[in-house]
């Protein structure tokens, strides 16, 4: 079987065209239904934005409040949280988005503090070395003077590349430049440990494991999240080399398109050269035309709407992957409405607003919900093909996706 680097650790282990199925009738929302506020026509009601935004808010309170530094659990109820267990970790892939959320809000103060939070992170970190890892504990992070409560001391390169990214963003907002600091700190160490430049296709490497050894597999989206955050960089500095490098990964990127399909590849098993064609994740279509505005990448987010289009719990959208079509990942489907917008194609406007209308219903009608957070799947046992579930659990990375969506921010771009 072929190796399938993501950028998660593991969570605890329709057929037709998406624009045929949501061209049809729709299932009706339940008048309580915050989705129903407005016709599908008009995308995000602003009563649902306004919820997600609750949720994030409530979620980053719940460990502490003012400018206290904290971080949010990623997810919330269903299966994370039973009588006897609840998990808590709060991925760092996920408060970057939050971050990257509140900003294209306006809301410059939660975000600071947030992004604070993962700077004290980086700095304290036991190795010192400019990473971040993969999560921390929202429950005792602030509570162990100077030694940090790492959930997963995984640091793998997509995550580093999003912390960055929010770095980036938050210096470009604020001019604070501790946030020029820490991005910059997080590119060299993505250099430093990633790069590969001797194994074709070129680019960089998965990061590090828990037990911080090398992953040598190159994954085409950590290149696409490389690329978008050192071009980023270059703006923010001047400096031509983060443009140069961002180049690089973004070559790897264009040498996994299928020429014929259109789509992305995952990337490369361990050896850095053989083509991982098994599974074909969703993210990566859209990213690769978020994150360089590249037409060629359009079919890329044709192959989704033709191959990843899910309809469960009277929601429709994409699934994560091949694997499994059969639950909706709400997350992605954000992911697909804003790189609909991004294309802006004939249909793509309309079809892109029916996206986030479903998010919205999602939220109102998840059974675990609470009317505000978006779940991560429609439906508990989502299979990504990458050895891990997704579960119809509040997420915050979901949540924030659909709210980036909604006000039409790009994350990949200053």
């Amino acid at each position: 079987m072929p190796f399938n680097p993501r950028r998660r650790d593991v969570l605890l282990g329709a057929s037709g065209t998406l624009t045929a199925v949501l061209t049809g009738a729709l299932l009706p929302a339940p008048a309580s239904a915050s989705a129903s506020a407005t016709s599908w026509t008009a995308g995000a009601s602003p009563s649902s934005v306004g919820a997600a935004f609750d949720f994030l808010t409530a979620t980053f309170d719940e460990y502490g409040s003012g400018s206290a530094l904290r971080v949010p659990r990623s997810y919330t109820g269903g299966f994370f949280e039973t009588p006897t267990w609840t998990f808590v970790s709060s991925f760092a892939y996920d408060d970057a988005l939050v971050i990257m959320a509140w900003l294209a809000r306006g809301d410059v103060r939660r975000a600071t503090i947030l992004g604070d939070t993962l700077l004290y992170a980086q700095e304290h970190d036991p190795i010192g070395d400019g990473r971040t890892r993969a999560s921390y504990q929202p429950d005792s992070f602030t509570t162990l003077n100077g030694t940090l409560d790492i959930g997963s001391p995984a640091a793998f390169t997509g995550n580093q590349a999003w912390v960055g990214m929010a770095f980036a963003h938050l210096y470009a907002r604020t001019r604070q430049k501790r946030f020029l600091k820490g991005a910059l700190r997080e590119a060299a160490w993505i250099q430093d440990k990633t790069w590969d430049g001797e194994r074709a296709p070129h680019g960089y490497t998965g990061g590090r494991t828990a037990d911080d050894q090398p992953t040598t597999f190159k994954a085409t989206e950590h290149n696409i999240d490389v690329g978008a955050f050192l071009t980023m960089l270059g703006t923010l500095t001047g400096n031509r080399v983060w443009h140069a490098r961002a180049r690089a990964a973004f070559a790897f990127v264009e040498a996994m398109q299928d020429r014929r399909g259109g789509h992305l590849w995952t990337g490369t098993d361990p050896d850095g050269t053989t083509t991982n064609r098994t599974p074909i994740p969703e993210d990566v279509q859209t990213w690769a035309l978020l994150a360089t505005g590249d037409h060629r990448y359009d079919r890329a987010v044709t192959w989704v709407l033709d191959k990843l289009a899910a309809l469960d719990a009277g929601v429709y959208g994409v699934s994560y992957s091949d694997t499994d079509t059969s639950k909706v990942w709400l997350e992605g489907t954000a992911h697909t409405a804003l790189a609909l917008k991004a294309r802006d194609g004939r249909g793509d406007a309309l079809l892109s607003r029916k996206l986030l209308w479903n998010i919205g219903r999602a939220q109102a009608t998840t059974p675990h919900g609470d009317g505000r957070g978006v779940p991560a799947a429609s439906s508990d046992g989502l299979d990504t093909g990458f050895g891990d579930l997704y579960h119809a659990s509040l997420h915050t990375g979901a949540t924030a996706w659909y709210l980036l969506a909604a006000l039409s921010r790009n994350p990949f771009r200053l």
